[in-house]
């Protein structure tokens, strides 16, 4: 257990110090794409979390919006402080998956896709029928730090750090082996005593908070959501692509992945105003085709694969040895 922790103590300050650096080097614009690109790895990150255990969610839309409406409303109604209203958004994200989960966590596949993707477009509805959401209209918030970019980097950059930490923590530990095992064969993992459902669980909520941190954040940062922007698919599908394209199953895979997209989105929209996302999904078709591993390459064959035999004999001779949890 030491070694995992000195590894997230040494990897979060590093990438602490780089990031502590970037906005004396950059211009108002650049700070921008920047709190842009942390935004996207912090959702591709959290959406690799659940994935590992092998579990596809379309839910990161519906925690984005929720994360957002929960600062919000505890900002215009409680009068909460921001920091505040980011407590109650990543505890209303929280409570959600635990809720969901329970109910949905025993489907795979498309089953489980569908029933996260519906759990966003039912938030929607309600937030668009509600008279305390706003409806259509949406809901506004003062900018946070008074609209001071750099001080909100420095604010979407700690959240970043966290997950970071948590991915590289959950990876090199004894849960990251459970999440592989279960993505691996499921079936034998629940007979060398996996309580798969509970792990699936704990995958779920953990990944759920970040989300709903990155929707308290945007809607301080741009003061002004709406429901169609909230809980867009849109959200969810670029956590996935994001991590898809940069290497899943990993930690610098979905940040890679959401630096290079974001970066190239953004750039596409500069230099070819209309058409550019033929020319970005062109791009990402080409990627996925000929990199199906993604940029880094490094995804690991789970399901049939010697690795996966591994990783069940190690938990099953853990359990016969008599190692408690």
């Amino acid at each position: 257990m030491v070694r995992p922790v000195r590894s997230v103590l040494v990897f979060g300050s590093l990438a602490a110090g780089f990031l502590a650096l970037a906005p004396l080097a950059v211009d108002p614009y650049l700070l921008h794409i920047l709190i842009l690109v942390l935004m996207s790895a912090v959702m591709a990150l959290s959406w690799d979390l659940l994935v590992r255990t092998g579990q596809l969610s379309l839910a990161h839309a519906g925690f984005f919006g929720l994360g957002a409406y929960a600062s919000a409303l505890s900002c215009n109604l409680l009068g909460a402080s921001w920091w505040m209203s980011f407590i109650a958004a990543g505890m209303a994200g929280g409570a959600a998956a635990l809720a969901l989960g329970i109910i949905t966590l025993r489907l795979h596949g498309m089953y489980f896709a569908i029933a996260t993707l519906a759990f966003a477009e039912v938030l929607r509805t309600v937030t668009l029928q509600a008279k305390f959401t706003g409806g259509a209209v949406g809901v506004t918030l003062p900018a946070i730090f008074g609209g001071n970019r750099v001080e909100a980097y420095y604010l979407v950059a700690v959240i970043f750090v966290l997950c970071l930490a948590v991915s590289l923590g959950l990876q090199k530990s004894r849960w990251g082996l459970a999440f592989q095992a279960i993505r691996a064969r499921q079936a034998v993992a629940e007979v060398i005593g996996i309580d798969t459902v509970k792990t699936k669980l704990a995958a779920f909520v953990i990944s759920s908070v970040f989300p709903s941190l990155m929707g308290a954040f945007y809607i301080h940062y741009v003061t002004y959501i709406i429901p169609y922007e909230a809980f867009s698919l849109n959200t969810s599908v670029s956590a996935l692509v994001m991590s898809v394209f940069g290497g899943i199953y990993t930690t610098a895979g979905p940040v890679i992945g959401a630096v290079v997209l974001k970066i190239l989105e953004e750039y596409l929209k500069s230099a070819i105003v209309y058409g550019y996302t033929v020319i970005y999904g062109l791009i990402l078709a080409l990627v996925i085709l000929f990199m199906p591993n993604g940029l880094l390459g490094v995804i690991r064959r789970a399901a049939g694969s010697g690795r996966a035999d591994q990783i069940l004999r190690w938990f099953g001779g853990r359990k016969r040895a008599g190692v408690s949890d």
